[in-house]
């Protein structure tokens, strides 16, 4: 038996917020939250019960405090994660609202995650895992971080670790050649991977609906599972138990981030419980969950991917 069902590495990250309603360069106020991609789906993951590892490199200092205690305390094993002296990675996000579209900028330059190489981090103990989860937000920051996620899936595969990836294409990290040449040569070791209808144009060069993307994707890579999303349209799946479109049903938004991260990690419980398509019903339903509260991580117990239909207060 493997030490973990999930394990994955990404840079510790903290979100404020501009009130809705307000800008950045106006606001007096800002709403604090600590965020990471991969540590949003291993802390989901890690309140289904599954055992889940996230590693970093993160400074001391009482933000990365605030980061570590976040994930902690929904069961995350934080014990790989690097400490050192420096800054924490931050973002800034208005919200937004129509005409007006959401606005992230980045504060993350010059941490000490960006110059992390595959020796920074312990492989014997990450690697006892069912599946590796890394991203392209990761990939993208240096080319020190893009050759430590291509090293781990390597290495990862070669152990019998299945890889699961998550394209997660940032127009403000990276352009879409530049990931195309890091993520596609990864692909012939990945057994699950998630990529949005636009990521799959602007990355892959593909064309089409939701799902003519999503299957064009399986049949160029020869990849086990695909899902895709494309926003408000709906989601797919195609891979070795069969095809599935999925509807969408709007939901009022509280606080998007962390919304996506829930889905993937809603259809990771179902790759680790044997049904990716089952899995992306959980997802579904764990996306909804995390536009309802504030954070990136998406705060729930197994029960409430039985969601209710009344309208009464739970008692």
């Amino acid at each position: 038996m493997t030490t973990y069902d999930l394990t994955t590495l990404g840079e510790a990250q903290i979100r404020l917020t501009v009130p809705r309603g307000d800008r950045l360069a106006t606001c007096r106020e800002l709403r604090l939250t600590p965020a990471g991609s991969e540590a949003n789906v291993a802390g989901l993951l890690a309140q289904l019960d599954r055992r889940t590892a996230f590693a970093s490199v993160i400074p001391h200092g009482d933000l990365a405090q605030r980061f570590i205690d976040e994930y902690r305390a929904v069961g995350v094993d934080l014990s790989y994660c690097v400490r050192c002296e420096g800054r924490m990675a931050l973002y800034f996000m208005e919200p937004g609202d129509p005409p007006l579209p959401a606005k992230v900028v980045y504060d993350r330059l010059y941490t000490r995650f960006r110059e992390i190489r595959p020796e920074t981090f312990d492989w014997d103990g990450l690697l006892d895992t069912r599946v590796l989860f890394v991203t392209g937000i990761t990939a993208a920051l240096t080319d020190n971080t893009g050759d430590t996620v291509a090293w781990a899936v390597r290495e990862a595969a070669r152990r019998g670790v299945k890889v699961a990836l998550d394209v997660n294409y940032r127009s403000l990290l990276w352009t879409a050649d530049k990931a195309r040449s890091v993520l596609e040569p990864l692909l012939e070791h990945v057994a699950i991977l998630f990529c949005s209808r636009p990521d799959g144009i602007k990355v892959f060069g593909l064309e089409g609906d939701g799902p003519a993307v999503n299957a064009a994707l399986r049949g160029r890579y020869g990849l086990d599972h695909v899902v895709s999303t494309d926003a408000i349209h709906g989601c797919y799946y195609c891979g070795i138990e069969g095809e599935r479109v999925y509807g969408i049903e709007p939901v009022r938004v509280t606080d998007r981030p962390g919304a996506g991260d829930a889905l993937v990690g809603g259809a990771l419980h179902g790759y680790l419980n044997g049904n990716v398509m089952e899995g992306v019903n959980y997802g579904l339903r764990t996306s909804k969950l995390a536009l309802t509260h504030y954070g990136d991580l998406t705060h729930l117990t197994p029960s409430e991917l039985e969601i209710p239909t009344t309208a009464d207060i739970l008692r």
